[in-house]
């Protein structure tokens, strides 16, 4: 026996086999007993491996931080960097909690451009808040042809079940459009409002999350809606803020007039849409 693990084994084989102490076993092959209990680089290594992996399955979200204040707690003689390293080179890394991926509503037709007065509508929220701090929401929809905001909604909080709602109203006064674009708000991808359009044949037109410019008559629309009311007036109540936005609404239907329709107010330009398409079947179907 010329090796020191040699001699350590030797005298674990004398304890067991003879049953004799550990302080004769290292006197009969003239082994300190120090050297037989100090465990070797290897040993030592894997013992600690050991201990973090144990400490990492019991605790998966500590990270290589709290692992070394449980060692050091547990009498273990390690830097902090090594134990980083260690968890490292083992693959125990705390897994990150990935974000969950966003619903996205799923569009039923591609549209980029109304062609006549109810082919397209267009509804999107706007928040503003009253003077006592709370928070005040409104519903805009908006003929994406005509420019006419068909209605402005406001409440404390406006759900799936409210827009159900009012679209009803809106379409039992306008007639459904063909189709209504949104952008994936929770309320406009809801199930039960995606089964409510279709079974008014209703198609829906969804656009790209980040991408607002993808409906660029209702970000229009709440702009000036913005500018014109919600930035004018203060608001002490949802009572008040309804009266106050429908005569505003009043007035940008008739009375503004719009860039787009060349200086006619949206009334005016689908009363003038109308009476051009009457003309144009008269010429061709003379009475």
């Amino acid at each position: 026996m010329v090796g020191l693990a040699a001699k350590r084994k030797a005298a674990q084989h004398l304890e067991q086999t003879f049953a004799v102490s550990e302080r004769r076993a290292c006197q009969v092959i003239s082994l300190s007993r120090a050297s037989k209990r100090r465990c070797p680089g290897a040993d030592k290594e894997a013992q600690l491996v050991k201990h973090i992996w144990e400490l990492s399955q019991k605790y998966p979200r500590f990270g290589y931080r709290k692992i070394h204040w449980r060692l050091k707690a547990a009498g273990e003689k390690v830097g902090r960097e090594r134990v980083r390293l260690i968890r490292r080179r083992e693959g125990l890394k705390v897994v990150r909690k990935q974000r969950r991926r966003r619903a996205l509503g799923a569009s039923t037709g591609v549209v980029t451009k109304a062609e006549y007065p109810n082919h397209v509508w267009c509804y999107d929220f706007v928040s503003d808040q009253s003077t006592d701090g709370k928070t005040l929401k409104f519903l805009t929809v908006t003929d994406e042809f005509t420019r006419r905001s068909l209605r402005i909604c406001c409440g404390r909080s406006i759900t799936s079940g409210d827009v159900i709602r009012i679209l009803d109203e809106l379409f039992a006064l306008y007639g459904a459009p063909d189709y209504i674009r949104s952008d994936n708000g929770p309320e406009f991808i809801a199930k039960a409002l995606q089964k409510w359009l279709g079974e008014r044949k209703t198609g829906t037109i969804y656009i790209d999350p980040g991408c607002p410019w993808q409906n660029p008559y209702n970000e229009s629309f709440n702009g000036v809606f913005r500018d014109g009311c919600l930035n004018r007036w203060l608001f002490t109540s949802v009572r008040e803020a309804q009266e106050l936005t429908d005569a505003w609404l009043y007035e940008y239907n008739h009375e503004r007039p719009h860039g787009s329709l060349g200086g006619l107010t949206p009334s005016e330009f689908e009363q003038q849409h109308w009476q051009s398409s009457r003309s144009v079947i008269e010429k061709k179907c003379p009475v």
